[in-house]
């Protein structure tokens, strides 16, 4: 009897190792599909910005279009050549609206890929809306003052404050 039991013993031991290489095996199968996924979501964005500002029509005065010559594509301005948040896409002035509803703790990716209607257990998805909140932050339109937590600038930091007027 005991034999028999030693036997089955062994038997689960090596099916449990089985089945955690396996696991292993899995969960870098899932990592690596969960980076493609991610490019690829990076990319779709980046191609659908592309694509809306190409769609922009152009403002013709006196006959020549005042379209911005090729160059590298902006889909959201810097701050400084910006009238209003209501030149930023929809989805940009919904992550200002919830950072500025944030107020002093600062909107984290998680919580700005829910803001956005996305599956916020998804590392793709949620690696896509830190994408825009640094992508924001490069713009002047928001600050990372902690590692994570995107907020508005407070006024002493907005773009141009704090410089001088010329001497006057």
């Amino acid at each position: 009897m005991r034999a028999v039991l030693e036997a089955r013993r062994k038997a689960a031991a090596v099916r449990v190792e089985e089945l955690e290489a396996e696991l292993e095996r899995v969960r870098a199968a899932l990592a690596d599909a969960e980076e493609a996924l991610r490019r690829r979501v990076i990319g779709l964005e980046q191609y659908l910005e592309a694509l809306a500002e190409a769609d922009a029509p152009a403002e013709v005065v006196g006959g020549v279009s005042q379209r911005k010559p090729v160059g590298p594509r902006r889909a959201v301005p810097h701050r400084q050549n910006a009238t209003g948040v209501e030149e930023l896409s929809p989805d940009y002035q919904v992550l200002m609206a919830a950072a500025v509803e944030a107020q002093g703790d600062g909107l984290g990716a998680r919580q700005a890929a829910v803001v956005l209607g996305w599956d916020s257990a998804s590392a793709s998805r949620v690696e896509g809306a830190r994408a825009r909140l640094k992508r924001l932050v490069e713009r002047g339109w928001l600050v990372e003052e902690k590692p994570g937590r995107f907020m508005p600038p407070r006024p002493e930091q907005a773009p141009g404050a704090g410089m001088p007027d010329g001497g006057s």
